[in-house]
């Protein structure tokens, strides 16, 4: 049987080290997150997959919170985050730093998420909205593309927090060529 390794064993960054570690070209948009909870898990997935930072708009909660660190377990400490009153301003302002802006989300359109490959020399952003209204139209609109995750069961959504994680690590795998 194999033994699980000790959190040592596991060789992670300090959060000093996270701080100044290369990050990958990413940013999360998080439009009107409505749980601390999902808030938190997006911190914590931001920080594993080791992105730039997270845009937190409208209702989402910012740290501190105890309800988004019990989530985070600290990530909320050590990713990089801003907060939008509407992301409209925050998709304007990472397309004219010149981000790819990506909503995740169902629409006539979307790419499936298994059929697309990033670019590796391009920066994104992806959007991930609400947990009942999903992304706002005003801001599918304003985005370079629409990209959806496949299901096959009776629900027609994920969890955003569950959503983040598959949506970053395929984004990883095509541009780290996993």
């Amino acid at each position: 049987m194999p033994r699980k390794l000790l959190n040592a064993e596991l060789q992670r960054l300090s959060p000093q080290a996270y701080k100044s570690a290369p990050k990958a070209p990413m940013v999360l948009v998080l439009d009107n997150i409505r749980s601390q909870h999902n808030i938190g898990a997006a911190f914590r997935t931001a920080d594993a997959f080791c992105i730039e930072k997270i845009f937190l708009c409208g209702i989402s909660a910012v740290p501190p919170s105890a309800e988004i660190h019990k989530s985070a377990l600290g990530a909320e400490d050590v990713v990089e985050w801003s907060y939008f009153t509407d992301a409209t301003e925050a998709v304007r302002q990472l397309q004219k730093e010149g981000y790819m802006v990506w909503c995740i989300e169902q629409t006539e359109s979307a790419a499936l998420l298994q059929e697309y490959v990033p670019h590796k020399d391009v920066k994104y952003a992806l959007v991930f909205g609400n947990e009942v209204r999903g992304v706002q139209q005003e801001v599918v609109d304003m985005c370079d593309g629409t990209i959806e995750i496949p299901q096959f069961g009776t629900k027609h959504s994920l969890n955003v927090s569950v959503s983040i994680g598959v949506v970053l690590w395929h984004f990883l795998v095509e541009r780290n060529g996993w």
